[in-house]
């Protein structure tokens, strides 16, 4: 597994944890708001941090991090992400994995041999936006496919999606709200403009206010057990 990037201490990526972040470099999604365009679109420009590395750099942190949250780009496009995984579990460290869901395959096995402790999954769009907001064709079946695996597992999870003005209205979030049916938790994230969007464009987006988002929230209740708003 190549790694691009390391945060080493995190407060806000793994619920309830001390986490240290790891990123792989690439994604077959080309979300226009995408906050890691040199990981999506250049991973090949970034630094290369082998798994050795960083299970190097962890064992000396193990007092304060007891935790990593794996990320990305999709990090189940990665050679060699169940082997790492493996090596951070026989470690001690429970792992959090972000996916974008498109390979439920690779998500099946982990949740199946108990590697993973948390899962957050992307829910870019309801159906018939989501391959407008993914920037690509996307296998829905597969998306659903993980979605139900993560409902079904033991594990905490959560999904989420980022509210990105003018593309996802009220009623593509209900619309999400009712595929998701049944879920523990739920989270919609505040858009957020950035310097290193993949579409510059996008920066000039001004997000929702805070008490359309809180609005929204509520009206989600029905479908989700929790569900929140995530600045």
């Amino acid at each position: 597994m190549t790694i691009r990037g390391i945060q080493l201490t995190s407060l806000v990526d793994f619920p309830g944890e001390v986490c240290t972040t790891v990123f792989y470099g690439g994604c077959n999604f080309r979300c226009p708001w995408c906050h890691n365009a040199d990981l999506v679109l250049r991973p090949f420009t970034l630094p290369e941090i082998s798994p050795e590395e960083v299970l190097n750099l962890l064992s000396r942190r193990r007092s304060w991090v007891q935790a990593v949250c794996i990320t990305g780009g999709e990090p189940t496009l990665a050679p060699g992400l169940e082997e790492f995984i493996r090596s951070l579990k026989s470690c001690g460290f429970k792992v959090k994995l972000d996916t974008n869901g498109t390979h439920p395959g690779i998500l099946a096995r982990l949740l199946t041999d108990g590697l993973l402790d948390y899962v957050a999954m992307d829910v870019k769009a309801p159906p018939g936006k989501y391959n407008l907001l993914a920037g690509t064709k996307v296998d829905l079946e597969s998306v659903r496919e993980s979605i139900a695996l993560i409902k079904n597992s033991r594990i905490a999870y959560e999904f989420r999606t980022t509210v990105v003005p003018g593309l996802l209205l009220e009623e593509d979030l209900l619309a999400i709200g009712r595929l998701l049916r049944g879920a523990r938790r739920y989270v919609l994230q505040q858009y957020q403009p950035a310097g290193t969007l993949l579409d510059a464009d996008f920066q000039a987006l001004r997000p929702y206010p805070g008490a359309t988002l809180n609005n929204i929230a509520q009206k989600l209740q029905p479908f989700s057990a929790k569900v929140e708003v995530r600045a």
